[in-house]
């Protein structure tokens, strides 16, 4: 039997901080597989944050990732500690305009862009059973569902784990998961409107037991997404009706999810949307990116962008240890730690900012602090940075 074949990284995960971190180290000249298991639901719709330009640059792919078939996003509107909407406006951003993705066109771009550099790519691919060995490298399992999961085995020095809030390959070498809060997300993608509209800002409406996300997608559907905590009644019976009743009861997003037909919806349905992270970014012979390493709150509109550059940095990272650099690891672990702590903080001064139901149970978990100079939610914090 022949052996398997080597990598120096094997990358776990498909999304962007797994495509980051696969371009980074195929540019620093390793020998990369980029394993993209394509489980999971669809993403709906996200944002991209202007300043994220600037990572796509950083790795080479923002005129290819970037192109047709995602819609510019001006700027955004909140109605958030007061019934009326407060807008932010991309006019004068250095970075120029956001983007609302067509967020399966984006990943497979970046896949592409990841295999055109130099990696080997193998889609609707899933790693499982790592296994140390006593040599110091990686033994895994590629199961192949395009191949009716047939398994091949494939050997590597290291192992990114990109895969998402589970973390899947970091918490069974050791790894704990922590969760800071339990936000669930309630969200249904609505038919086009009949007629067009200019509008592509996104919108955030808050209430008593949570806060509405509603955003024009590049096809013309509207995505409309209610995020609550799962334990509140409002999150219990979410059937179409109750659903359309409480989103008609909106003072904004109803106006803008009207024209696209509220008659015959599906119950909507549910994702998990909470804060979490792992207790340690790495270990013996493995680094975690992406949601795997801290997931955020969708309301910092940041999902993406602390994708790109916690992959970006743990490429990088790696990279350096296995030139020898036994310092490197840590330092990434510390850009994490950072980008974590401005989090906090700025979930905590965006929250603080909504007064109008101190007592309701989803406001008194998150308002610990009050903050007079909080910013308004989805106001891109990392203007001027090249990190979240």
């Amino acid at each position: 039997m022949s052996p398997a074949p080597a990598y120096d990284v094997v990358v776990a995960g498909g999304g962007p901080a797994g495509c980051a971190a696969a371009l980074a180290l195929v540019r620093a000249g390793r020998m990369v597989l980029l394993a993209d298991a394509g489980t999971g639901p669809p993403k709906a719709g996200e944002a991209l944050v202007p300043v994220a330009r600037l990572l796509l640059a950083d790795l080479g792919v923002d005129r290819t990732v970037l192109g047709t078939g995602h819609l510019p996003c001006h700027g955004n509107l909140s109605a958030w500690g007061s019934a009326e909407l407060h807008a932010v406006d991309f006019l004068h951003d250095p970075y120029g305009h956001g983007w609302h993705l067509d967020r399966a066109l984006f990943d497979r771009r970046l896949r592409a862009a990841a295999r055109a550099a130099g990696a080997d790519l193998a889609e609707r691919t899933a790693v499982r059973r790592p296994a140390r060995q006593p040599d110091g490298t990686w033994r895994l399992a590629l199961r192949d569902r395009s191949r009716g999961d047939e398994e091949r085995t494939v050997r590597c020095r290291w192992v990114v784990d990109a895969t998402g809030r589970g973390a899947a390959i970091a918490v069974r070498a050791g790894a704990r998961r922590r969760t800071g809060d339990r936000l669930t997300a309630l969200h249904l993608t609505l038919d086009p409107a009949p007629q067009h509209t200019a509008d592509g800002r996104s919108l955030v409406e808050s209430d008593q037991d949570g806060w509405w996300y509603t955003a024009l997608l590049p096809s013309r559907h509207r995505l409309v997404a209610y995020f609550t905590d799962p334990d509140l009644p409002v999150a219990g019976g979410h059937g179409a009706e109750r659903f359309r009743d409480r989103l008609l009861a909106t003072r904004h997003v109803a106006g803008r999810a009207r024209p696209h037909g509220l008659t015959h919806l599906p119950p909507p349905r549910r994702a998990a949307a909470h804060t979490a992270h792992l207790n340690r970014v790495h270990g013996d012979g493995w680094t975690a990116a992406g949601d795997a390493a801290a997931a955020f709150d969708p309301l910092s509109s940041q999902g993406i962008l602390t994708a790109l550059y916690t992959g970006l940095s743990a490429g990088r990272a790696v990279d350096a240890r296995l030139h020898g650099d036994r310092t490197a690891l840590a330092g990434y672990a510390a850009q994490v730690a950072t980008a974590r702590s401005a989090y906090r903080h700025d979930h905590r001064v965006v929250h603080a900012r909504e007064t109008r139901w101190p007592d309701r149970p989803f406001w008194a978990r998150r308002q610990h602090h009050s903050h007079p100079d909080a910013p308004h939610p989805n106001t891109p914090h990392t203007k001027g940075r090249t990190s979240p």
